[in-house]
């Protein structure tokens, strides 16, 4: 296949986030390679500023000039995923982009992903080119995923705004296999494993906040997302996942992955963040937020199964619990500003 044979979406931007995983991130970069249609800026942003993440953007830059322009971004210091999509996202709305879709290094994208995106986001369009308000129209969409293995992947895409975490019972969105019908659901969050968004609602809510570091972060942003539009997950298949982890498994869908200490402490510490943004929008409850805290611990502690470190997974979480009532407590804390008119 040619080139010009190869349609360019010249309205989306994608941003990719990695640290360390060159292994991983070569494959995401083979996969959008092999696409089709392709988006007109790829960022990939580094968040370990490494020689060998830079050959790799360059290799895949001479391989798609005339179809994509390749952003390399190299950070001075580990940002987290937080901070990388914080500053991918403001590279991308920078470029222009009238769409902006997020991934980390750990997935591949789907032959085909972008065109069936966009049979989505060109509806959008069309929306507001006809004078709808962004409240009215569907400004951010989620596609569905497969796990590693080639299994569809459950993510949990209603948030329980006033206990702060996802609801743990919400069904799966849509019908498996082949001939499904093509259809959408209302979401009131979001991943930043997938999730692509409107310019209108990253110029309203502004880029992601780069202080949670690691995780939480594309919850808020969909929480955010979902004040001012109607976020919709989507029956398309997107990405597949590349990373295999270790996991309980619960029921016939879902799962429960083990996790870092490092990702142990932010879940915890975050939620300060969280319920600062949360207070912003008048859905802040002390004793309710507390519950939601206390579903989380045990969740973690239930999580401390699948490792030997024990002990130390127990003081990660106390330590998280006690740093996120410190940043609940901080009389300074402001949100991310807006981007502008």
């Amino acid at each position: 296949m040619t080139a010009d044979s190869r349609p360019t979406s010249t309205d989306v931007a994608a941003v990719v986030v990695t640290f360390k995983r060159q292994d991983l991130l070569a494959r995401l970069l083979d996969s959008f390679r092999e696409m089709g249609a392709k988006p007109a800026t790829i960022v990939i942003v580094d968040n370990e500023n490494s020689p060998a993440t830079a050959a790799l953007v360059e290799s895949l830059r001479a391989d798609l000039a005339g179809e994509s322009d390749v952003v390399y971004a190299p950070q001075e210091t580990n940002t987290g995923g937080a901070g990388g999509f914080s500053a991918g996202t403001g590279i991308a709305y920078e470029s222009g982009a009238q769409w902006i879709w997020l991934m980390d290094d750990d997935v591949v994208v789907l032959p085909g992903a972008l065109e069936r995106l966009r049979y989505w986001t060109d509806r959008t369009d069309a929306d507001l080119a006809a004078g709808l308000p962004l409240a009215q129209t569907h400004g951010v969409y989620q596609g569905q995923r497969l796990n590693y293995d080639g299994s569809p992947f459950y993510w949990q895409y209603h948030f329980l705004n006033r206990l702060a975490i996802p609801n743990p019972i919400a069904p799966r969105p849509f019908g498996a296999g082949k001939g499904a019908p093509r259809t959408g659901r209302v979401m009131n969050t979001a991943c930043f494993e997938g999730g692509i968004f409107h310019r209108d609602v990253v110029t309203r809510i502004g880029l992601p906040d780069p202080r949670f570091f690691i995780y939480w972060d594309d919850t808020i942003y969909g929480y955010l997302a979902a004040k001012i539009t109607r976020p919709l997950i989507v029956s398309d298949l997107i990405l597949q996942r590349t990373r295999e982890l270790a996991h309980h498994k619960i029921g016939t869908t879902r799962k429960l992955n083990t996790t870092s200490e490092l990702a142990r402490y932010h879940i915890l510490r975050n939620r300060g963040y969280m319920a600062h943004y949360l207070r912003e929008h008048g859905e802040y409850h002390p004793v309710v937020f507390g519950i939601g805290t206390a579903a989380t611990v045990a969740k973690e502690v239930i999580r401390l199964t699948l490792t030997s470190e024990r002990w130390a997974g127990l003081k990660t979480i106390v330590r998280g619990w006690r740093d996120a009532r410190k940043i609940l407590q901080d009389t300074t804390w402001t949100p991310m500003p807006p981007l502008g008119g």
